[in-house]
């Protein structure tokens, strides 16, 4: 997570350079580096180093306490935002009235549209589909992905909302260690009287599998976050609870049973491309992976149609914004992308939603 971190640091920093604004990290004691990393190369953030693992709810909430600015931003480390993310963001919510929370269109490693930008609230029925892994009633349809407008719940890797409104509902609850205190903010949110908004008109890419591990302890989770939540505010049958619980224990059996237990074969990739005008980058690059590099210094071949590639975009030569638009634009022809960023000395990227991602160090 150290890399995906300091990515993540390095596009929000771009992102907010005309803005007046804050990074606050809190580090839930984690052991590669991280905390070193940020003390090392950026010294002018603020920092929470907790000596436990207290969780997503509480860390957050220990972050918007010291903050400061009139509006907060909950982000996930394994994130990484376009220059304009915020700009937009903030004037699409002052455009509205009596909005609460604003989410984004997130993408994955490999360009794809992860649906939890935009969700439903999650009854009982609808949690026990999406564990059989049928979510038609689980995500927001009635929005399109590059569309703009109300929905139920957003996701907890990008949250952006007044601070006041946070306070106002007490913010995350605390009694969610992780899953589910992203739905119940939600809810707190529209309980109170505002309308959550999904925006599609800016993209931020999530490497959801660095974050997400679906495994056993996963689904226990999930289920224990529905159930605290149906306990809070919904209520449910014995019949409902008893359904969701077998829809756990058959989840989990499937991901023991049917899931294969190496990893998925990645196709030969047919073309090896670095977007960039750093020749020392393509050097690096077939040196590590024994192929030569084509090195493409030029934007405007974006449009160029690309299928079974490997592509390295060079941050400090694209903007995060063309980036995201390229994985978009080519995300649908089995291409692999990894991303140089800026001032860094590696690359790294995600070639499924559900897994670790790479990392490449260069000396």
């Amino acid at each position: 997570m150290r890399y995906f971190l300091e990515q993540c640091i390095r596009s929000v920093k771009k992102a907010i350079a005309h803005m007046d604004a804050e990074i606050i990290v809190v580090d839930n004691d984690s052991k590669d580096g991280s905390c070193d990393m940020v003390r090392a190369l950026f010294p002018d953030i603020s920092r929470i180093e907790n000596k436990e693992n207290v969780g997503f709810s509480k860390a957050n909430n220990q972050a918007v306490r010291v903050a400061k600015g009139e509006y907060v931003c909950i982000l996930n480390p394994d994130t990484a935002v376009a220059e304009d993310t915020f700009q937009k963001a903030i004037q699409y919510y002052e455009s509205q009235e009596n909005i609460g929370a604003l989410g984004v269109h997130l993408m994955d490693g490999t360009g794809s549209f992860l649906p939890e930008s935009k969700r439903n609230f999650p009854t009982p029925k609808a949690s026990l589909l999406k564990l059989l892994g049928k979510d038609s009633e689980y995500y927001a349809s009635h929005v399109a992905e590059k569309s703009s407008g109300p929905v139920e719940v957003l996701v907890g890797a990008f949250m952006l909302m007044k601070r006041s409104i946070y306070e106002e509902v007490a913010g995350f609850d605390e009694d969610y260690f992780m899953y589910g205190e992203d739905i119940d903010l939600s809810y707190k949110i529209s309980e109170a009287g505002y309308e959550n908004h999904y925006f599609g008109d800016t993209t931020v890419l999530h490497y959801k599998g660095e974050s997400t591990k679906r495994d056993d302890a996963y689904y226990d989770r999930f289920y224990g976050a529905m159930q605290i939540f149906y306990k809070k505010h919904v209520g449910q049958s014995w019949l409902e609870a008893k359904s969701v619980a077998f829809g756990v224990a058959l989840a989990k059996w499937a991901n023991r049973n049917l899931k294969s237990s190496k990893p998925p074969e990645r196709e030969t990739p047919s073309r090896y491309v670095v977007f960039s005008k750093n020749e020392d980058l393509a050097k690096k690059l077939s040196a590590h992976y024994n192929v030569d590099f084509e090195m493409l210094p030029d934007a405007r071949t974006m449009a160029v149609h690309m299928a079974r590639s490997f592509i390295v975009l060079d941050a400090n030569h694209l903007s995060y914004r063309e980036i995201f638009a390229l994985m978009q634009q080519l995300g649908t022809h089995k291409n692999q992308f990894r991303i140089f960023p800026p001032s860094g000395h590696y690359i790294l990227g995600s070639d499924q939603s559900d897994e670790k991602g790479e990392v490449v160090v260069f000396s």
